[in-house]
């Protein structure tokens, strides 16, 4: 009861602290032409992928408060990468080139290697979004100045155009464009989760730090993923959100239930969400639930389960559920 408190006061504290700091004047020249927002998102993709740094953050959601640090590096043009989670059981993700490997001894799973541009556990979204895509479908306002980090930033609002998603707002170190803190905002403008600093380190000497990474002897990847279906589904959407695509779709016979279901995997390049469609008998009431950023709705209609399961609000779940074709 006692961390629910903390948890909420922290989050609470942090979204008055926003209001307050969208409020501070930006203190330019008269003659500095402001950058536009585009412009910053632009320079925070470059930095975090170009420079040599580190940071030590919290991440507070519903789940609780989590510490880690993040170190990036390129190493003969290559990319090296490590997320360290510093309280706890010793869990590690590292990043050499477009291979991402999991150690985590306490889970009681070998250690594994996936493909994968970035490490995507434990850091917001938005720090590896492709900002040419999400131009037509969000807005990016420019909301003044705050500090982080005893660092002053730059802060950026990014809101869907049709209002059917959660937004993000990032504060951008303004000498180094890197990320500070992003908060996930639900659709109230509310803090859902936040991504804060607490120190940082632009350093070239990680180069130095995160060489040994280039001969280290990584888990083997896992060649057992399952592979993209090109299976004709029985069913079709009737309304997406603006911009979303299909990542994969799937047929899978799921022995303990006796049921085939059919999948499709969506994203807009920031939330993710998937659509699961199977025969089902009877009536029952849509059943619904939300932690965090992440919703489940489901809904029976026509001798089938509709489920949507992902990182959308209710109403857009809902709504992408009603719509469903299911073909009879």
């Amino acid at each position: 009861m006692k961390e629910k408190l903390l948890l909420t006061a922290a989050l609470c504290g942090s979204l008055l602290f926003s209001i307050s700091s969208f409020a501070e004047n930006r203190n330019e020249s008269a003659d500095t032409k402001p950058v536009q927002p585009f412009v910053m998102l632009k320079q925070m993709d470059k930095a975090t992928n170009t420079l040599n740094y580190q940071l030590s953050y919290i991440n507070i959601s519903e789940q609780g408060i989590e510490s880690l640090r993040y170190r990036h590096a390129l190493v003969n043009n290559q990319v090296f990468a490590q997320l360290l989670q510093m309280d706890g059981p010793r869990r590690e993700v590292i990043q050499r080139s477009r291979a991402v490997s999991y150690f985590d001894a306490s889970s009681g799973v070998d250690p594994f290697t996936l493909p994968g541009d970035h490490i995507i556990d434990g850091l917001p979204s938005i720090l590896f979004a492709n900002f040419d895509q999400l131009k037509d479908y969000y807005d990016f306002i420019s909301v003044g100045r705050s500090r982080v980090a005893d660092r002053l930033c730059d802060v950026v609002r990014i809101v869907s155009k049709d209002g059917s998603r959660f937004s993000y707002a990032v504060w951008l170190d303004s000498a180094s464009s890197l990320p500070l803190r992003a908060d996930l905002l639900s659709q109230e403008g509310e803090t859902i989760e936040q991504f804060q600093v607490v120190d940082f380190a632009v350093d070239d000497q990680l180069q130095q730090v995160m060489a040994p990474l280039v001969d280290a002897k990584l888990p083997p990847e896992m060649t057992s993923l399952p592979k993209n279906s090109h299976a004709k589904l029985s069913w079709s959407p009737g309304w997406l959100p603006a911009g979303v695509q299909v990542l994969s779709q799937s047929q899978r016979q799921v022995p303990a239930l006796a049921k085939k279901i059919e999948s499709r995997l969506y994203s807009d390049g920031l939330f993710t969400f998937t659509v699961n469609v199977s025969a089902a008998k009877g009536s029952t009431p849509p059943q619904t639930y939300s932690t965090g950023r992440r919703t489940l709705y489901v809904e029976m209609r026509n001798n089938k389960e509709i489920s949507v399961v992902g990182e959308l609000p209710l109403e857009t779940a809902k709504r992408i559920a009603d719509t469903v074709n299911t073909g009879t």
